[in-house]
């Protein structure tokens, strides 16, 4: 039985042995919500006269303890200090013992008279440790803090409880990364899988191969962003080892992933004779699913051994990931030499080829120790033994590995992809268009029900995924992974029965503060209010609040004032006069958790919405997307748009006199890798050379104006036009699309405004 699995079953024997600890836990803030814990009278108080003290010689106790008193030093402004042997008698302290359970639990007992951190092992001392900081960093003030008495037992109900962050297709700074691991390690997430290698590029330095990241780590992207200087980046050996050391000190274990055989452009690219194709460099800036694969033959394999051998020098983890997925088999279906080579093999098709690739690879990892894990493609024609499956494809690979016999860690897609936006608000982040809320991911539970008891020990844990193909900047790799990754950890530490969505919510206001303590930047949008105007009969103004996720309360002013606790909650509609400026924010228990919301009431802004507020036609591939000019990143436009059908529709327009129609457009390059699918984007022919705007009545009623593109077509930025619609009585949808020759460039809609003929305006 392997250590993993072993963990995994004292977690669920602790979790049983703890039936209310939803309602025994909800008093304090720490997330996630731990297996026992009971309140008690009283509180310690932490202050800068606190001492820690740790066995004498304990090494790993004091550099755990060391860990605390710097974590309170960034959150309090104080710093603890650590000294080796026991307390003097009546002196209130925090205490390291061994004396405590195995693995990563550990128990935690808080009285007005001390702290005692107990577990047998550094990663419970950590763990215990990282609960004493939570409980002293219930918000951003400094100085000394109460924390609140309690007897606590903890530990995992899952030993794998991970979050991908993907740095093939954006690169991101190590010290960036860095923070992501604070904050993993902060709330006991405890692998940190890093996808370093794909289409786009190559990023960990390969010594016996340097080009691989001399031409495999760079690209020219598409569009405008062909007058930038390439794109790209890498990873030297010694940063990799330096996070991985840094990771370490955290608990947290680096398992890397080197795709194999398909998600292999960049690799192909920078040595084709690896290739079962020849590569074209030009699509590195793509996204989507290439047709680029490795070949079979013996020199691939042995270029693999070679990287494998530099990888596993470098990652000591057991697991290391080979991929797997989306492996294109059309080059090995057109290549004779290939199709030769199956035969000689006695391979039936191209799903057992990648399943003989795939046992290939992995028995190269056994031969120094290391388990290979896939996803869950490689169940496909068969799997070795001791390989472990990362299901993606929803749950399914999961079941279907559990009940083969195979470990395996559930991943699934949409719930845990974080690239999914994470409200409906035309505020959020860019990314794919499904909405993935904190909530939805907090709903996840990873063991399905479709399993025996026995079937559920392969489980090993539960994992999101960073997914950075619209994640441009570090920043927005930590708004789209924060805070949902921190309802994650909740799912994967957590006994199903102690877990509390209603608990959870409650403690947010919390957990934003250590995020920002901790240097990362969070998504507040899908917290704060969402404001939706509209116009009565007769001419009034109405403003409609939202709480999309039912977090707390919105309050709200009407003279222009902040909102605070003690304003009006919102209940209704409410009709504001002219001109007023009306502001808004949630609260929490008292406290505020997103921005500050500020709308003014006035019937001009009834005419404009973005792209975002805008009703998609179809929700084939829905994609919140950034602009590729201007070069200035900030400065770029974001469009919602689906890419297989752009189409959008102005719901319930005022025609009655006609109205002035005004778009502000853009064109970007449609460098989306979707196979047949590109054919099938509809397409109307266009009247002049550079193309229209249409607009119709309903996406298949009569056209109302087509508004030639003219001199846009030359600009690669921004630009407006403007037609007029015809009087129509009554609400018309409105339907714009455009016409074209071919999907690239690809035309987006940033904005739109309908303003009234003036003899119909109130």
């Amino acid at each position: 039985m392997t250590p993993l699995r072993t963990a995994a079953l004292s977690a669920i024997v602790l979790a049983a042995a703890s039936g209310v600890q939803a309602r025994e836990s909800s008093g304090l803030t720490l997330t996630p919500a731990p297996a026992k814990a009971v309140r008690a009278e009283g509180a310690f108080q932490l202050s800068a006269a606190t001492r820690i003290h740790v066995a004498p010689g304990d090494r790993e106790a004091k550099g755990v303890a060391s860990q605390l008193a710097d974590l309170v030093q960034r959150s309090r402004g104080f710093r603890p200090l650590v000294v080796e042997g026991a307390p003097k008698a009546g002196e209130a302290a925090i205490v390291f013992t061994r004396q405590g359970p195995a693995g990563e639990a550990y128990r935690l007992d808080i009285a007005p008279t001390g702290v005692t951190i107990a577990a047998a092992q550094r990663a419970g001392l950590f763990y215990g440790a990282m609960s004493v900081w939570q409980l002293a960093t219930p918000d951003e003030a400094k100085g000394a803090v109460a924390l609140p008495a309690a007897s606590i037992e903890d530990a995992p109900r899952f030993a794998w409880r991970g979050l991908l962050v993907d740095s093939a297709r954006h690169v991101q700074s190590l010290e960036t990364l860095k923070a992501i691991i604070d904050v993993m390690a902060a709330h006991k997430l405890n692998t940190f899988h890093w996808h370093l290698v794909d289409d786009q590029g190559w990023r960990l330095e390969i010594k016996t191969y340097p080009k691989l990241t001399q031409v495999g780590a760079w690209r020219v992207d598409p569009g405008a962003a062909r007058a930038y200087p390439k794109y790209g980046g890498f990873y030297t050996q010694d940063q990799a080892r330096e996070l991985v050391a840094y990771a370490a000190a955290r608990n947290v274990t680096i398992v890397p992933e080197i795709e194999t055989p398909g998600h292999a452009l960049a690799s192909i690219v920078a040595y084709p004779q690896l290739g079962s194709a020849a590569p074209d460099a030009r699509h590195m800036g793509d996204w989507g699913v290439f047709p680029w694969i490795y070949n079979i033959d013996e020199s691939t394999f042995a270029f693999l051994d070679d990287v494998l051998n530099e990888v596993m020098d470098i990652f000591p983890s057991t697991f290391i990931h080979v991929g797997g997925d989306e492996a294109v088999k059309d080059q090995w279906k057109a290549n004779p030499k290939i199709q030769a080579r199956m035969k000689a093999l006695g391979v039936a098709d191209e799903h057992a080829l990648q399943s003989w690739f795939i046992q290939r690879v992995g028995r190269s990892l056994e031969k120094r120790g290391r388990r290979l894990v896939g996803w869950d493609e490689i169940l496909e024609g068969g799997l070795a033994p001791n390989a472990t499956v990362m299901s993606w494809r929803g749950v399914d690979g999961a079941i279907a590995a559990a009940k083969q016999g195979h470990d395996t860690v559930l991943s699934p897609h949409p719930t845990l992809y974080l690239d999914n936006r994470q409200s409906v608000s035309p505020d959020e982040p860019t990314g794919r268009g499904k909405v993935i809320s904190l909530k939805d991911v907090y709903a996840f539970d990873p063991a399905p029900a479709q399993l025996s008891p026995d079937e559920r020990k392969h489980i090993l844990g539960v994992q999101a995924n960073a997914w950075t193909e619209h994640m441009q900047t570090d920043r927005l790799v930590e708004e789209m992974v924060f805070p949902r990754a921190i309802a994650l950890a909740e799912r994967g530490w957590t006994p199903d029965a102690a877990a509390s969505w209603d608990d959870f919510a409650q403690r947010l206001p919390a957990e934003m503060a250590r995020l920002k303590i901790l240097g990362v930047s969070a998504d507040t949008v899908p917290f704060e209010p969402l404001t939706a105007l509209s116009q009565a009969e007769g001419g009034a103004v109405q403003l409609a609040l939202a709480n999309p996720l039912a977090v707390g309360e919105v309050r709200y002013t009407t003279d222009g004032k902040a909102p605070t606790a003690a304003s009006a909650v919102y209940a209704a509609p409410i009709a504001p006069p002219k001109g007023a400026v009306v502001k808004a924010r949630t609260f929490v228990v008292g406290k505020p958790l997103g921005r500050e919301r500020t709308v003014t009431v006035d019937p001009i802004a009834l005419q404009t919405r973005v792209s975002g507020q805008l009703k998609s036609c179809t929700d084939k591939v829905p994609i919140k997307m950034i602009d590729d000019a201007p070069r200035a990143f900030d400065k770029r436009a974001r469009f919602q748009v689906d890419i297989l059908n752009p189409c959008w529709i102005w719901e319930g327009a005022r025609l009655d006199k006609g109205a002035l129609i005004t778009a502000r457009v853009g064109q970007i390059p449609f460098n989306f890798q979707v196979g047949q699918d590109r054919d099938r984007i509809p397409l109307r022919a266009p009247a002049t050379p550079e193309g229209e705007l249409e607009i119709r009545a309903g996406c298949s009623g009569e056209r109302l104006a087509a508004i030639p593109l003219g001199k846009a077509a030359r600009d690669p930025g921004l630009s407006t036009i403007t037609g007029r619609l015809p009087a129509r009585p009554g609400k018309t949808d409105l339907c714009l699309t455009f016409t074209a020759k071919s999907v690239d460039p690809f035309w987006v809609i940033d904005r739109v405004t309908v303003k009234p003929s003036a003899a119909s305006q109130n």
